[in-house]
């Protein structure tokens, strides 16, 4: 239960602190279409890479946690099982 009230809390957090992140974007739109306009599309692309960079890493870290919590509980399953198999075998 208290893993997850540490969740809850971090979650809590990450949402509370995103609205300096917002602010940025009328930002980098201004840049990007100051350097449309000017012919020059070298900011554009940065951008564009940037945001595909920023676009992966939250997907990555939800994929990484749900793959060590998939092998923990796993680990704790055989542990279980096994625990179950050598008490079978002592009652017998």
């Amino acid at each position: 239960m208290k893993k997850y009230g540490i969740l809850l809390v971090m979650m809590l957090l990450f949402v509370v602190s995103t609205d300096g992140a917002f602010a940025q974007c009328a930002m980098c739109k201004g840049a990007v279409e100051t350097n449309m306009s000017t012919g020059k599309n070298v900011i554009g692309n940065g951008i564009n890479i940037g945001i595909a960079y920023l676009f992966v890493f939250p997907y990555l870290t939800v994929a990484v946690i749900a793959y060590l919590w998939y092998r923990n509980s796993r680990k704790a399953l055989e542990q279980k099982m096994a625990l179950q198999a050598r008490m079978r075998e002592v009652l017998k």
